[in-house]
């Protein structure tokens, strides 16, 4: 289901509980009280002595005739399984996966009707795995984009793996902000999968990604390594917008007009030469940055490697916004570039300052389209054609607290 090149540094659905739903509890055994009192009745699934459990079925506890007093689920090195008693203290199921081939240990304590407290144990195993998947990249983060970013931002995700089992996956990874949003995840090929919000995430949201997928099955035989956690924080709304039949940018810091700046786009001719129409994302800011001539060796005619200053990085195609003192006479009336969109080195100065990573900036006017696949062309897909790639669909956003 892949869909072909991906170009991301990398970036949901919601997640649901890690475990499956189970039905009613297995092997009961009855608890004998002392003094002829009635027992309290303890079911146990997975039933003792269970092997090769899938490590996403639940652990749950069922008693009749009494209450749990508590239930520890302890697999040694692979650690306990957390879980959730009800309000009536008369059921109790696991939260998470398990690790493949571990043996756990099920200790209940249960009070019958007359205060009498009684221990109960059973053990079982799971399927075991041949190989591992893990998370081999997360975006944002600290190193390429920091941790404050715009409001276009997506959250993207590399595995080390291709994924099989994508609803698995996905549904262990788990998406809470301090300002909900609806949001889903997206399968651009079988080790990408992205998040992003139907519309732009609210400004300065906090937001918080679990990817809780250490014992998850992500194909045959193949489970998760561990889970991450990445927390980011969404800045001031700055979304920047340009024509290229107008020849001007327009900055705007939430809602309100701050800078507006001449500018040349791509001359066309070629199609390689005109500036791609779109949504697009700041991907990184470049103090300095060397651009060679695409598809063109030293040598030939055309070529040519240029040094350029203050530049802001907004596909995979070469296309950045970016200091451009040779072309000052043009911009606000002309387009001259190869591609990029150039602006004054006073403007360039001042842009790649006050832009972070994932902002949009939005171009019309060229008859090239960006492919949403270019960079981070997330914004170029509708919401349904968004959707169309996820394995669990939308949902809201966890609240952050």
């Amino acid at each position: 289901m892949g869909r072909g090149a991906y170009g991301t540094a990398g970036l949901l659905a919601l997640a649901l509980l890690t475990a499956c739903s189970a039905g009613p509890a297995e092997d009961p055994k009855s608890v004998a009280m002392a003094g002829g009192a009635r027992s309290a009745s303890v079911g146990v699934s997975p039933a003792d002595k269970s092997a090769n459990v899938p490590t996403d079925q639940a652990v749950v506890v069922s008693v009749q005739g009494g209450t749990l007093k508590s239930v520890r689920v302890d697999g040694g090195k692979s650690g306990p399984l957390k879980g959730v008693l009800s309000a009536d203290g008369s059921r109790w199921r696991s939260i998470g996966t398990a690790r493949p081939g571990s043996s756990y240990t099920v200790t209940t304590v249960s009070v019958d009707g007359s205060g009498r407290t009684s221990e109960n144990k059973s053990t079982f195993s799971t399927v075991k795995g041949n190989k591992t998947f893990d998370i081999k990249n997360i975006t944002p983060n600290k190193d390429d984009t920091g941790l404050t970013v715009g409001v276009g931002m997506p959250v993207m995700i590399t595995f080390d793996q291709p994924i099989a089992d994508r609803v698995a996956v996905e549904r262990n990874l788990a998406v809470h902000s301090s300002k909900p949003v609806e949001g889903a995840w997206h399968w651009f090929d079988d080790q990408h999968v992205d998040f992003r919000p139907e519309k732009y995430w609210p400004a300065h949201t906090k937001v918080r990604v679990e990817a809780d997928l250490a014992g998850v099955r992500g194909g045959p035989s193949m489970y998760g390594k561990r889970n991450v956690r990445l927390d980011f924080k969404i800045g001031r709304s700055q979304i920047t917008k340009g024509s290229t039949d107008e020849h001007v940018l327009v900055v705007r810091r939430n809602g309100k007009k701050i800078r507006t700046m001449p500018m040349s786009a791509g001359q066309g001719g070629q199609w390689k030469y005109y500036t791609t129409s779109g949504i697009h994302l700041a991907m990184s800011r470049e103090p300095v940055t060397v651009m060679t001539s695409p598809g063109i060796g030293p040598g030939s005619a055309g070529y040519y490697q240029l040094t350029v200053y203050n530049t802001v990085r907004i596909s995979n195609s070469g296309e950045y916004v970016h200091s451009a003192p040779w072309s000052v006479g043009s911009q606000g009336n002309s387009n001259v570039s190869h591609g990029c969109v150039n602006i004054s080195p006073d403007n360039a100065s001042w842009f790649i300052k006050n832009t972070l990573i994932g902002d949009p900036i939005i171009i019309t006017g060229s008859p090239r389209k960006l492919e949403p696949t270019n960079g981070w062309g997330h914004w170029q897909e509708n919401w349904k054609q968004w959707l169309k790639w996820s394995s669990l669909k939308a949902g809201p956003t966890m609240v952050l607290r």
